[in-house]
């Protein structure tokens, strides 16, 4: 066996793996782990978020960890190696060549000395290993540490540092600060004193907490919160996943992630269907009730009931009515594709920005299953843990704009789908109600529809049985 071949079996590389529907690239944002760290098969050694969602990798080897190839906040190629593991530490040092076998290696690097530090980004790597589009973020040199330190300052983490191309007999460059090592304590802080933490840019690890029993207070981070991070705050909270850049007069943000995503699908969708939005207003009186008594029911307990449950199960129900509403159109083949399972999604508002995760087959749900269902996906959404596949393949969705207070809106189809429902803020309004005029529980309903798949009527029928259901729930006994 050849030197190159056993290097090749000793250093396994770990490449950016596809991590759903076919996704092209997906940025580092947190790594778990630092060279020198022994890792086991199966242990998660970074977060990386796509197009879609933030996903934990696992290493598929065991060993001691070599090289991690690219700083957080990086973006990087599906099918690049971002991390190369050394799978017999026993072997002894290994020389730079060995960390990329593919690559062919200098005079110099060959004949370095054997106490040198292992590879890092850069350094003896093949020429196709490290090519990316100009549009995205480059690893970053040891060289300049002022850079890397502001970025690890803007980001609340500390960046992976990387040696300078050529080697050198002086000294290492001096290192940007690294993450906290898995096995030291973490900083004592209560969730929303983490999120300003993040919110500001300000690592937990290096404030002095002031609190008792050494709680990292507000007013802690506050203090240690730098003038560009405190510049950045309030863009930071809308976007953290984007580093604010701020200038004389206004303030750019990198538009990446979940947020590009969800931009370039939503002016796809509008300027590919033919969007129809109609409105309806109803008394909700009764399933206000019902949410109550249900709330006190045995059988719901430990479920979250509330009124978007009860808007779900009125769509599904209107659905069953109108089966052909479910459906989606084949551009290519010019054919209506009618779907026989309903995926409901759920637009949810995160701190990664709007995401539309699904129930798959909510239709065959009981209420208690769709209560725990909606349960999960909400709670999932907001840690920022959904799957790529919770959001693919949905048909209809609905977007609950009442929490915030407002009316009702006329929401964006998402790609693929035939229907939104927007669902209003339910308010004590003035309502006839059996000839006479009382105060009465009420909401406004919004559906927007794709005019290629829905007409007119079948879009009014699907909208009035909707509103038919909330304001006479007994309904959902007679027509589910």
């Amino acid at each position: 066996m050849t030197a190159t071949a056993a290097s090749a079996q000793r250093f396994r590389e770990f490449k950016m793996p596809d991590v759903g529907e076919g996704l092209t690239e997906a940025e580092i944002l947190k790594w778990y782990v630092r060279p020198g760290d022994t890792v086991t098969d199966g242990q998660v050694v970074c977060e990386v978020e796509t197009a879609k969602a933030a996903v934990e990798l696992p290493i598929p080897y065991d060993g001691v960890v070599h090289t991690l190839n690219f700083d957080e906040g990086t973006t990087v190629d599906v099918g690049t190696v971002i991390i190369s593991v050394d799978t017999d530490p026993g072997a002894g040092p290994a020389a730079s060549a060995e960390a990329a076998p593919a690559a062919e290696p200098e005079p110099a690097e060959a004949e370095e000395p054997q106490g040198r530090q292992a590879v890092l980004v850069g350094y003896g790597a093949a020429p196709a290993s490290t090519k990316r589009r100009p549009r995205k973020a480059q690893a970053r040199p040891a060289a300049q540490p002022v850079t890397a330190g502001l970025q690890a300052e803007l980001n609340g983490r500390a960046a992976v540092p990387a040696p300078a191309v050529a080697p050198a007999p002086a000294a290492p460059a001096p290192a940007v600060p690294a993450p906290v090592a898995p096995g030291a304590p973490r900083p004592l802080a209560k969730p929303p004193v983490r999120k300003l933490a993040k919110d500001l840019g300000v690592d937990l690890a290096t404030v002095v907490p002031t609190g008792a029993d050494g709680v990292v207070t507000r007013e802690d981070v506050h203090a240690a919160a730098t003038p560009v991070s405190r510049e950045t705050t309030t863009v930071s909270a809308a976007l953290p996943e984007a580093v604010a850049v701020p200038s004389a007069g206004e303030t750019r943000i990198p538009v990446k992630g979940v947020r590009k995503a969800t931009a370039q699908a939503m002016v796809a969708s509008a300027f590919t269907a033919p969007h129809v939005t109609e409105f309806i207003t109803v008394d909700v009186t009764r399933t206000m009730k019902l949410v109550q008594e249900l709330k006190q029911d045995p059988d719901m307990a430990g479920l979250r009931v509330n009124p978007l449950l009860f808007v779900a199960k009125a769509f599904l129900v209107a659905l069953k009515r109108h089966p052909e509403v479910n459906a989606s159109w084949d551009e290519a083949n010019q054919e209506i594709v009618q779907k026989h399972e309903v995926n409901l999604g759920i637009a949810a508002a995160t701190p990664r920005g709007l995401m539309v995760p699904n129930i798959k087959d909510a239709g065959a749900r009981t209420l208690p299953q769709l209560a725990e269902a909606l349960g999960e996906l909400v709670a999932t959404a907001r840690e920022g843990k959904t799957s790529p596949a919770a959001m693919s393949g949905g048909t209809v969705t609905i977007t609950n704009v009442g929490v915030f207070g407002v009316d009702t809106g006329t929401p964006i189809l998402n790609p693929g789908e035939s229907a939104i429902l927007a669902f209003g803020a339910v308010k004590l309004q003035p309502w006839v109600h059996k000839g006479k005029v009382k105060p009465r529980q009420v909401t406004t309903l919004a559906l927007s529809f794709d005019h290629r798949l829905i007409d007119g009527e079948l879009g009014s029928k699907l909208l009035a049985d909707i509103a038919g259901v909330l304001e006479k729930p007994k309904r959902l006994i007679t027509w589910g």
